[in-house]
């Protein structure tokens, strides 16, 4: 690989957690085939819960931050296993807690954004169309290179935290323009209803393209929420890290020659039965990936002035729920006996240990992980359904 003068400072360089930086970046390109680096505007940090990374990885960053790693580009953290504020009123127990603090505390010492959200691109860390970046999170990484336009491969917890130490990440992959190419199409054939039948689509496409680069037709108009919910569930159930949406993310022509499918309202039945395996949840959790504004406001819309009989979370970024709090749907949602969480989602939390047995979902990326990663049964439907079926009766 061909450095450049600075690129080889940093691999000789005398502060150990940035010249160890380098050298990892350094063997990743060489197992890639790569010829150079580029240099990159932001990363996105993952592997930040406790739940995932355990006291191996606590160790390994506390030892980064004190062997000196400082981040060079605007760097946002991906969810914790819990939110900081409200993790008693969540059940999860003080030694989790302890053990989440000093890898917040890790972080902040590296100078890495304590945003702890999947959702970056809704809470100050947005791209613009064909900037480099390095991020980490599956549906962010979706999300960034779908729908924004700028360019990152789906990078490791190690290989982000490189990139956003050094500035730089191997130059392969999503990075080069052309490997930014469909490699099938899939032709939607019914309407797609609400948010619940976008990610119901991806997780579909994702099992047939695996980690192929799908390209779609038949989708007249999309949402924000409706395209993070749709490349949410093919980066959970494939490994899609690039989708095009015809008249929507792209105006190139349909491709030709690649492999072809149709979604049709059989497949759409076919896939929420495949996503349900449980019934009457004791938990609701809308906000995987995490919620917007609009999402929060959808919920409150829906159960204010009624009691819920289950626990509900929305899920979503700090940010984000500040405005939530400014705009009282937050006070809205804990009336009815929800709780608005910052910082973490089922999918992170320890939710195996705080009495869950059967949590639903409008999210096809949840209900794809939540029985493996969280050893629950999950119900799958539209979050405004899911929410007025939880509601007590008068």
């Amino acid at each position: 690989m061909h450095l450049t003068k600075e690129e080889e400072r940093l691999l000789e360089s005398d502060t150990p957690a940035t010249r160890k930086a380098m050298e990892l970046l350094v063997e990743l390109g060489d197992i890639y085939g790569a010829e150079e680096m580029v240099e990159i505007e932001s990363a996105q940090a993952s592997g930040i819960s406790y739940k995932s990374i355990g006291d191996p990885g606590v160790e390994f960053l506390e030892g980064f931050a004190e062997e000196g790693a400082e981040v060079s580009v605007t760097t946002f953290a991906n969810p914790a296993g819990m939110d900081f504020e409200q993790y008693e009123e969540m059940g999860v127990s003080e030694e989790f807690a302890e053990k989440q603090r000093r890898i917040r505390d890790a972080l902040k010492e590296m100078g890495i954004t304590l945003s702890f959200t999947c959702t970056p691109y809704l809470a100050g860390n947005l791209p613009h169309r064909g900037q480099h970046v390095a991020w980490a999170e599956s549906s962010a990484v979706s999300f960034v290179n779908s729908v924004v336009g700028a360019k990152t491969n789906r990078e490791g917890g190690p290989s982000a935290l490189a990139a956003a130490i050094t500035g730089r990440t191997p130059k392969h992959g999503l990075h080069l323009e052309e490997n930014r190419r469909p490699t099938h199409r899939i032709d939607v054939d019914v309407d797609l209803d609400d948010q619940s039948e976008f990610a119901a689509l991806g997780s579909w496409a994702g099992r047939i393209v695996e980690d192929g680069k799908p390209y779609f037709t038949g989708i007249d108009a999309a949402t924000t929420d409706e395209l993070k919910a749709l490349g949410a569930a093919m980066a959970a159930s494939g490994a899609v890290a690039l989708h095009f949406v015809e008249g929507v993310t792209t105006d190139m022509e349909p491709p030709e020659h690649v492999d072809s499918a149709t979604f049709g309202a059989g497949e759409r039945e076919e896939e929420h039965a495949k996503l349900n395996d449980g019934e009457d949840p004791e938990l609701v959790v809308i906000g995987c990936p995490h919620c917007s504004p609009e999402e929060i406001a959808d919920v409150a819309e829906a159960v204010e002035g009624e009691t819920l009989e289950s626990d509900l979370w929305v899920c979503t970024s700090g940010a984000v729920k500040t405005w939530a709090d400014r705009n009282g749907h937050t006070e809205t949602i804990e009336a009815a006996g929800g709780q608005v969480l910052a910082d973490t989602c089922n999918v992170v939390s320890p939710i195996e240990e705080l009495g869950y047995e059967t949590s639903a979902t409008d999210s096809a990326k949840a209900a794809n992980y939540l029985p493996g990663f969280g050893n629950q049964q999950v119900v799958f439907d539209d979050k405004r359904s899911l929410v007025e079926g939880v509601i007590e009766d008068e």
